[in-house]
């Protein structure tokens, strides 16, 4: 409950986002043919949409991969230029492979200060609450571009309950160290 009770004042829908540099989206895992889920897709669509609105500069794309047959990032980065998003503008972190690593690797590999996140409604309060416990001033908007099975938002809501409880102990107990790297900076120019 902490989780929810922390996130509530930070969701907004699309057109009340505040403005932030960037967009972190999230994975949420790919076809057999490498294309984007439709839940992936939703993502995708609601940052493609925030670029376009003015609501944010840059999108980052993170997710999972094995670098072969399996890469979250490269196929949400293919599909965003598909929308119109000019490659540039566009970031991948190909280590994001649970939402703390995310937001972990946002503050430190890419030294994104503020976001706005964009996940479905059932992920983003467990989103929420890990990047801004990971120093990042992060809002959310809630990817809804689509109608899902019933079935479907109940597993993923009733996960939710242990990757919440889950991420309260990495966060303020175990602190993993994700895979790091040199720093790549979104915005270089800003560069310390």
């Amino acid at each position: 409950m902490l989780v929810l009770f922390d996130s509530k004042q930070r969701v907004y829908a699309a057109d009340d986002a505040p403005r932030r540099r960037v967009a972190i989206v999230f994975g949420a895992g790919l076809r057999r043919d490498g294309t984007p889920t439709a839940v992936l897709k939703d993502r995708v669509e609601t940052a493609a949409r925030l670029y376009f609105e003015g609501k944010v500069e840059r999108v980052l794309m993170s997710g999972a991969t094995d670098f072969l047959s399996y890469n979250e990032p490269r196929s949400m980065r293919d599909y965003a230029v598909e929308l119109g998003i000019p490659l540039d503008k566009i970031g991948l972190d190909y280590a994001g492979s649970s939402t703390y690593d995310t937001c972990y690797r946002a503050k430190k590999i890419f030294e994104i200060s503020d976001a706005v996140l964009v996940t479905q409604s059932f992920h983003l309060p467990r989103a929420l609450y890990t990047c801004n416990a990971m120093d990042i001033d992060a809002v959310g908007v809630p990817a809804v571009g689509r109608n899902y099975r019933p079935l479907s938002l109940f597993y993923w809501n009733l996960r939710e309950v242990p990757a919440s409880t889950k991420a309260l102990w990495e966060i303020h107990f175990s602190k993993p160290l994700p895979v790091l790297g040199a720093p790549e900076p979104l915005f270089p120019l800003d560069a310390h």
